[in-house]
C-alpha cells in the first residue's frame, strides 16, 4: 500500500500550505538579516544583539523585528532600490553616449560662455565632436 493512498485532498493541501508558509518565513528571515546589516542607524552592539536574538528565537525574533523596525526596513529597501535605479540609469546614460553632436556642441558653447573651458580647449573639443 502506498503512502499516497492514505492521504486525502485536505492533507495534501495542508502540507502545501505549510510548505509555502515555511518558504515565506525563510524569505523573511533573509530580509531581516539583510536589513540588520544594511542599517546605518544601528551600532555594532545593536546589530549583534538583533542577530543573536533572531538566531536564538527564530520565529519570535523575526516577528519582533518586523514589529519594531518594519517601517525602517521598508525605508531601507526603498533607498536601496533608488540607489540601484540611479546606478543603472547612469550606466545606461554613459553607455549610450551624451546625445547628438548638436547637443554636445551646445553644451560646449555653454561651458565656454561660462568660462569653465578656455578658447583652446573649446576648439579642441569642438573639433573632436565635429570630426
Amino acid at each position: 500500500m502506498t503512502l499516497a493512498a492514505d492521504w486525502g485532498v485536505g492533507e495534501a493541501l495542508l502540507i502545501t500550505l505549510y510548505f509555502f508558509i515555511f518558504v515565506i518565513w525563510i524569505m523573511l528571515l533573509f530580509q531581516v538579516f539583510i536589513d540588520i546589516f544594511r542599517s546605518h542607524d544601528m551600532g555594532g552592539v545593536a546589530k549583534t544583539l538583533w542577530v543573536v536574538f533572531v538566531i536564538l528565537f527564530p520565529f519570535l525574533g523575526v516577528l519582533i523585528y518586523l514589529i519594531a523596525r518594519g517601517g525602517k526596513m521598508a525605508k531601507h529597501q526603498m533607498e536601496a532600490v533608488q540607489e540601484q535605479d540611479a546606478a543603472a540609469r547612469a550606466y545606461i546614460r554613459d553607455a549610450a553616449g551624451s546625445g547628438s553632436p548638436a547637443d554636445e556642441l551646445a553644451r560646449l558653447a555653454d561651458l565656454h560662455a561660462k568660462g569653465v573651458i578656455d578658447d583652446a580647449e573649446f576648439a579642441r573639443l569642438k573639433a573632436k565632436v565635429v570630426g
